[in-house]
């Protein structure tokens, strides 16, 4: 067999194995514990779209006010779990990283591969409980949602592995990040209008590219809605910097990060 088909079967065992330890240790120290992964946020969503519909009768925008809020808590949440627990990935299995065959990325990609899963699993639940309550949570351009949605991952994976190699070295970045993550969520555009904002506020708050693709996902949904703070290059083009930031900082100190 071909060594780089060797290399690639050695990879997903590895991954594989992180995966199962992962979903075992998370939960209950028990496999199924992974069920928790997507209803978790899940649960978070569905409690903030309650209190909003009952303390806000008339919605935002559109004529759902709960499927105003899916549209911005559903890619927030997903960005705020991915990169979160990216970033914790390598302070809670750090024992791995004793075995030759387990390298940093592997850790953090595992990960990322569980917390997606998540999430996926997430948005199906979110679409269809909307769905079965008579609501209607299907995009007017459904190519752009999931475009929107993909580029939120690449964010979320980006920004996740520059803070989990940040948090091998100062593991107090965990907590930083989580702070960060609060600021970026109140910021995010996912419980107002940020295109009714004045020009001033609401371009200061685009630098925050959560919030760009919250209101690139409510483009999305809504025909009407305005794209003034919508920028789909800044969006890509910070997944891709911290994505390779992160990866780089890895490859050149790798041995310096082990020694941690």
């Amino acid at each position: 067999m071909h060594p780089f088909v060797n290399a690639l079967i050695r990879k997903r065992q590895v991954m594989g194995a992180v995966i199962l330890r992962d979903m075992r240790t998370r939960f209950f120290n028990h496999g199924l514990g992974f069920a928790l992964v997507p209803l978790w946020p899940f649960v978070h969503i569905g409690v903030l779209i309650v209190i909003r519909t009952v303390t806000d009768r008339i919605a935002p925008y559109g004529d759902s006010t709960a499927v105003f809020y899916a549209t911005g808590l559903v890619p927030t949440l997903m960005f705020s779990y991915v990169s979160r627990f990216m970033g914790l990935s390598l302070v809670m299995n750090k024992p791995m990283l004793s075995f030759p065959a387990v390298h940093i990325i592997d850790v953090m990609m595992a990960r990322a591969c569980l917390e997606l899963a998540g999430a996926c699993i997430t948005l199906s639940l979110m679409v269809s409980v909307l769905w079965l309550s008579g609501q209607n949570p299907f995009p007017v351009d459904l190519n752009e949602a999931i475009f929107c949605y993909f580029a939120t991952m690449l964010l979320a994976v980006g920004c996740g592995t520059l803070v989990g190699i940040a948090s091998l070295v100062m593991p107090i970045m965990v907590t930083i990040y989580a702070l960060v993550i609060i600021i970026l969520y109140l910021s995010s555009g996912t419980l107002f209008v940020a295109s009714n904002l004045p020009v001033g506020i609401g371009e200061a708050l685009a630098f925050n590219p959560l919030l760009v693709c919250v209101e690139w996902m409510r483009t999305a949904f809504y025909a009407s809605y305005s794209d003034r703070l919508v920028d789909k290059l800044y969006v890509l083009a910070w997944g891709v910097s911290t994505l390779t930031a992160g990866l780089a900082v890895e490859r050149i100190f790798r041995r310096q990060l082990l020694e941690a």
